[in-house]
């Protein structure tokens, strides 16, 4: 008798022969982002990258028509999985793109290399991740990629005693890693490491912690929409007039809630790969584009990722002269290089991650509204944990 899971795999095979590469003038991008749920804003902010890229650069590559395929994952693993199997399967997408979360992304690994159907990761930021299938790409970053410089700077700028505070779940324990090593061989001292929940975090105790441990700067990762929080409480705790500095991951100043943030946030230095306030043509034009198609939001690292993840399905698009074949997409995307609104950048040949410049930040007052102000910059990082 054959199992249920066996017709089941036997089924999804049958399905994933797809049509020859070259039978349809148009090329179908499945897009898989949180648009419902706790981590909406993720998917709203990747969505406006993409529009962005395509109302800037058009809707042709390789000589056929690109369409989007919207689906909504709620930020849930599970659907994750099940829509990416049915726009593989039913509507016979060429590449994946989205994922919101590192659980999101890691999800579909199987699928993906059962069907020979590229993936490119437009936000989750979990070292692991491409390690899991060859048929993974990413345009956002490896976690430890933005606090290698930080702790590098703060090495430079006499920090020599610091408490970590990570958010505990993949990215912070990456993060945290990536920041202590750095810091250490360069002859740091990590006090304390403290990690909080990632559900409805109290930041009060722990720091209260670090006030108590007197560092001489306080290291912290928590996810973009816990940012607002964690600084209020940073400020209700007298940890700034106790002479602590606060260095961060750009995640804590998140562009599209700094504004809501107040006074508590000036002169916060963080470390980041993109700041709406980056001085380059591309990024003017960029800001513009999603600033009049989505009533004046400011753009953050999340719809760079996006607009990056299309910029490179058109380049690869472009090499393989329109092939759609999925192993043909993912060999044309390994090593191609261009500039970003975030500035240059390429991905990685060998592990398929971005190599791309960090920078140092400090939150300023810019004609009355706040921005991330780089004023330093690390180049051509890449993740400290690749193979």
């Amino acid at each position: 008798m054959i199992s249920r899971r066996l017709f089941v795999a036997s089924s999804m095979a049958a399905a994933f022969v797809g049509k020859p590469a070259f039978a349809a003038e148009s090329v179908k991008v499945g897009l898989i982002l949180p648009m419902t749920g706790p981590f909406a804003s993720t998917g709203r902010q990747v969505q406006a990258g993409i529009n962005a890229f395509m109302a800037l650069k058009g809707n042709t590559a390789g000589g056929k028509t690109v369409e989007v395929v919207l689906r909504d994952d709620g930020g849930v693993a599970d659907q994750t999985r099940r829509i990416a199997q049915e726009l593989i399967t039913g509507d016979g997408v060429n590449l994946l793109m989205g994922f919101g979360l590192t659980p999101l992304a890691l999800s579909v690994a199987p699928l993906i290399s059962q069907a020979k159907i590229p993936a490119i990761i437009t936000s989750a930021t979990t070292s692991i991740i491409t390690t899991k299938s060859p048929f993974y790409a990413r345009t956002s970053m490896a976690g430890p990629q933005s606090a290698v410089p930080v702790a590098a700077w703060a090495m430079e700028n006499g920090i020599k005693k610091t408490v970590t505070l990570v958010t505990d779940y993949g990215p912070g324990i990456d993060i945290e890693k990536g920041f202590v090593d750095a810091y250490k061989d360069k002859g740091g001292e990590i006090i304390e490491s403290v990690r909080v929940p990632l559900q409805n975090p109290d930041f009060a105790p722990f720091l209260q912690r670090v006030l108590d441990a007197k560092p001489d700067a306080l290291f912290v990762f928590v996810p973009a929409g816990q940012g607002a929080i964690f600084m209020k409480q940073f400020a209700e705790r007298g940890l700034k007039e106790a002479g602590i500095k606060l260095i961060a991951t750009g995640d804590v100043t998140d562009d599209d809630l700094l504004q809501g943030m107040g006074p508590a946030a000036l002169g916060v230095i963080t470390g980041h790969f993109y700041s709406a306030n980056h001085d380059s043509p591309e990024n003017k034009a960029y800001v513009a584009e999603v600033n009049k198609a989505n009533n004046n939001m400011r753009p953050n690292f999340m719809s760079v990722g996006g607009y990056d993840a299309m910029q490179l399905a058109y380049l690869a698009l472009e090499k393989t002269g329109g092939d759609t074949d999925g192993t043909k997409l993912i060999e044309a995307m390994k090593g191609q290089s261009w500039t970003s609104p975030r500035g240059p950048m390429s991905i990685d040949a060998n592990t398929r991650d971005p190599i791309q410049d960090i920078y140092i930040r400090e939150v300023k007052d810019v004609g009355g509204e706040m921005y991330n102000v780089e004023f330093a910059k690390y180049e051509k990082i890449r993740d400290p944990f690749a193979k």
